[in-house]
């Protein structure tokens, strides 16, 4: 078992790794009649053979510190989180080590912030731990020839999904 301590989740620490969206220091920009601040493009969403979707996603509260046995990476698409009930959460990362996750890191974002994990980059799966749930995802929808929403297929079938095992868990603690 490997212990990791969770470190606040910056922009210059996270950047390897992804964006962080969150509405901090000048807008970029005065629109609505300067009634609202305009944070413009703050993630690089990439996306390969397929549009860009928006879903919800309802994920389980944990609490901490929180067992991570699992990592994935999407190799077709980036993929962004925003939470939608102010959850704090976890983000877990790791290099590429050969095509498994290297030496992880491990963040904890506020309910304000939000991630977008860069195309096959390692990360644990969606852990908020407090709050609610509720998070908007912005990913790879895969489009199939015909332009019909594709059947749903089980996560082993999804040609943008890797999962790694861990072989031992890893342990999250607090900061």
């Amino acid at each position: 078992m490997t212990r990791l301590r969770a470190q606040p989740l910056t922009a210059a620490a996270f950047d390897p790794f992804g964006d962080v969206l969150e509405a901090t220091g000048t807008p970029d920009r005065l629109i609505n009649e300067g009634r609202c601040e305009r944070y413009h493009d703050r993630a690089g969403l990439e996306f390969e053979a397929g549009r860009a979707g928006v879903s919800l996603f309802v994920a389980e509260l944990r609490t901490m510190p929180v067992e991570i046995t699992l990592m994935e990476r999407h190799p077709l698409g980036s993929q962004c989180f925003v939470p939608m009930g102010g959850a704090r959460y976890l983000v877990v990362v790791a290099p590429d080590a050969g095509g498994v996750p290297g030496a992880p890191l491990a963040f904890l974002a506020r309910g304000d912030q939000g991630v977008n994990y860069h195309r096959n980059v390692w990360h644990a799966v969606l852990t908020p731990v407090s709050g609610g749930g509720l998070f908007a995802v912005i990913d790879r929808i895969e489009t199939p020839a015909s332009g019909m929403t594709p059947p749903r297929r089980a996560q082993s079938g999804d040609a943008n999904l890797e999962e790694y095992r861990l072989e031992m868990p890893l342990i999250v603690e607090a900061m």
